[in-house]
């Protein structure tokens, strides 16, 4: 689809993929409104995006693990008067450490802002667009949600839901001329893996938040429900169809499992 004059809302767009996403979009003409929950960071990127661009920036300091918090946004959207023609699903944060020592209410919060916050933006933000026609979803899931994975259990069992919710979703909306797309990142230049504590788990070269955008836009322009970034990564996520499954938990499991205790607890990172 063409971005130009279109109204771009970007979750997590304070770092990483979301602000990727935003530079993008904004280069090829669309309007932007970002959210996360850093404001400062957001007025920064703003303030840089509209001075390179030109667009109109709108900022929308938001915590979306919060209860409630896809109904402000919404009002909040309604009460700048803007549109949205893109709605872009980034914002997310994963945990490593075992289901029994975690913080219950920690791993709620990440379900709520994973998988819940997703619903509830998609299902506020879809109707106008199936009504004109014309809009696209975009949600980041991960090559997380091809298998379970052990010492992760919350992170990757919440990106399967996003990617089984999107490719559903894709079926519903295209007939109704509204792309939708779940894009699936490995391992990516963004803090998610140093700050989260499972840095054993990032294997294989890095990509750029920007690859990762680029292969979104790609997928969006081809009419793909869900696409893998990277070749490699593509390879992986599909090559475990192939082996036993008690096979790919163990192989999971080992990739991921701590080597020694650091004594960080689990973070929240945007566009996880």
């Amino acid at each position: 689809m063409k971005f130009a004059g279109e109204t771009a809302l970007i979750t997590g767009a304070s770092s990483g993929i979301g602000t990727a996403f935003a530079h993008e979009l904004a280069r090829q003409g669309a309007g932007l409104v970002l959210v996360a929950r850093s404001e400062d960071r957001l007025r920064s990127l703003a303030a840089e995006i509209t001075a390179t661009h030109g667009v109109r920036v709108d900022v929308l300091p938001i915590d979306l693990a919060r209860p409630g918090a896809g109904e402000d946004l919404a009002g909040r959207v309604a009460a700048l008067g803007r549109t949205v023609d893109v709605l872009i699903n980034n914002a997310g944060f994963g945990t490593h450490g075992d289901v029994e020592h975690a913080d219950p209410a920690r791993l709620l919060a990440q379900i709520q802002l994973n998988c819940a916050a997703v619903v509830d933006l998609t299902t506020r933000f879809l109707p106008a667009m199936t009504a004109r026609r014309r809009g696209a979803v975009v949600n980041v899931a991960s090559t997380a949600a091809f298998q379970p994975i052990a010492h992760m259990a919350v992170y990757a069992a919440s990106k399967a839901f996003v990617l089984s919710f999107t490719e559903a979703l894709w079926g519903e909306a295209k007939p109704q001329g509204v792309e939708v797309i779940a894009i699936c990142p490995g391992a990516t230049e963004t803090a998610f893996f140093d700050v989260v504590g499972a840095e054993e788990a990032s294997f294989g070269r890095r990509r750029t938040p920007e690859q990762v955008v680029a292969t979104t836009l790609r997928g969006l322009a081809h009419g793909r429900p869900s696409v893998v970034d990277g070749c490699a990564n593509a390879m992986v996520a599909n090559g475990q169809r192939f082996l036993p499954h008690r096979a790919v938990l163990r192989l999971a499991e080992r990739t991921v499992r701590r080597r020694e205790a650091s004594g960080r607890g689990p973070v929240r990172t945007a566009g996880a």
